[in-house]
């Protein structure tokens, strides 16, 4: 019976999957101290119920080094593109890890590897 359901069961899930947020580009840029990264975001925003409402910066080791929320919905701009300032970024990093999340599905399954350029 499962083995039967589970094509149907993953059938409907697979909408819901389709719209969480997706990192379609990110880079890094060294500001002195510290690091700007600037994250393009494509997610079918269908207004303030469902949109892409943030995304972190985590340190290889999944320490959060930053956060940037998003306080409104992008329904006319797809994909959109943000930046965050500020971020410290360990010296022995040579990536971080970019999640994203929107207010109806949550925090993303999937991270995007950046590379940083030191």
């Amino acid at each position: 019976m499962i083995r039967r359901c589970l094509p149907l069961v993953l059938l409907f899930a697979a909408p819901a999957i389709a719209d969480t947020p997706r990192i379609v580009g990110a880079e890094a840029s060294r500001k002195s101290d510290s690091w700007a990264v600037a994250v393009t975001i494509l997610h079918p925003d269908t207004g303030w119920d469902h949109y892409a409402n943030g995304w972190e910066v985590l340190a290889p080791d999944g320490t959060r080094l930053g956060y940037r929320e998003l306080l409104h919905p992008h329904v006319e701009e797809q994909p959109f593109t943000r930046s965050l300032s500020g971020v410290v970024i360990p010296d022995d990093a040579d990536h971080v890890l970019i999640r994203p999340r929107c207010t109806l599905d949550g925090w993303s399954g999937g991270m995007t590897r950046l590379e940083l350029a030191r």
